[in-house]
């Protein structure tokens, strides 16, 4: 009998974390979760605190595209059937754009949009009817964001691409739902604002991670599209729809 289970990107902290918690304590059909992060010794970590389903870790760096050939052969070789593909590994880096790391600029394309990419493609052939995919974009996704842009501008890749992926997988029943939370308290956000002061409506609608998750989680289920957790965030969504972009530009500079 084939496998059910689920894959989890960016599983060692954060959002990854918090989706492998809820998922793990809410789908008890799932035989295995499959967790891809860099850091072995956090997945490992994992492993050996979760009693519910077994964790398999998979220590990968998505930057590099070689090493997708290790999940894309443990899948041909396993055949599982996936109920759940969380693409939750990101980057961020705030500045003026000029000022940025090349290093960190390109990153931010290879993880946010690339990586992201390539990991649907491998594990889509091997999804069940009544999958779902969920993708992290962000609230950031609505509009460009001066001192953010390249950011914003991949995560407006991944809102856009998940949302066409989602029509086009309607006849096989998967579930494609963009996540685009505002700010979220976790060890991303404090990395990506390493190097500036965090302005002050950033922390005034700071979400929790299990908050998030649940919205997902609970859109997905009502087959919804896009998830957009807590009301600050609905409104920066509906305002962003209604008012001209360099209009918003200028709000938010």
């Amino acid at each position: 009998m084939r496998k059910k289970i689920a894959i989890v990107t960016g599983a060692s902290s954060g959002m990854g974390r918090e989706f492998i918690k809820q998922i793990t304590m809410r789908y008890s059909f799932l035989d295995e979760v499959w967790v891809i992060a860099r850091r072995m010794d956090r997945l490992e970590e994992l492993k050996s605190n979760n009693s519910k389903i077994k964790i398999v870790p998979m220590a990968m760096d998505l930057n590099d595209m070689s090493q997708f050939l290790e999940l894309e052969n443990k899948l041909k070789e396993e055949k599982p059937k996936v109920f759940f593909l969380v693409n939750s590994a990101g980057f961020g880096s705030v500045g003026l754009f000029e000022d940025l790391d090349e290093k960190d600029v390109a990153g931010m394309i290879d993880i946010n949009c690339r990586a992201l990419t390539m990991m649907t493609y491998k594990v889509l052939p091997f999804m069940a009817k009544g999958a779902y995919i969920y993708q992290f974009a962000s609230s950031a996704a609505f509009v460009p964001q001066p001192k953010f842009g390249i950011y914003a501008a991949t995560k407006s890749f991944v809102l856009s691409f998940s949302k066409s992926l989602n029509v086009e997988l309607k006849d096989r029943h998967i579930q494609v739902v963009a996540i685009c939370p505002g700010p979220v308290k976790t060890e991303f956000f404090d990395l990506a604002y390493e190097k500036t002061n965090i302005k002050m409506y950033k922390l005034l609608v700071m979400a929790k991670p299990e908050k998030v998750v649940e919205k997902a989680l609970k859109d997905g289920a009502n087959k919804k599209s896009v998830s957009v957790y807590g009301l600050p965030m609905k409104m920066v969504q509906i305002l962003c729809k209604v008012f001209p972009w360099d209009f918003a530009m200028k709000f938010i500079r």
